[in-house]
């Protein structure tokens, strides 16, 4: 199966290319994500870890919400 595979590849132009954009794509994703952890305010950390504690009055009662 491998060899239909390869051979199809083969054939088009450029196919070289899109494992190098995958790549860059794959590496840009969490070279972001990485930043936006590093620069997240602690406040907002905390309470999206509170969330799994809450209970439903808490959650979708703004009011009741610590600050």
């Amino acid at each position: 199966m491998l060899k239909y595979v390869k051979g199809s590849l083969e054939n088009i132009d450029d196919v070289e290319m899109y494992p190098i954009i995958s790549l860059l794509i794959f590496f840009i994703f969490f070279v972001c994500l990485f930043i936006w952890v590093i620069t997240a305010k602690k406040a907002h950390i905390e309470e999206v870890s509170n969330i799994p504690l809450a209970s439903d009055e808490d959650l979708f009662n703004p009011n009741n919400r610590e600050s």
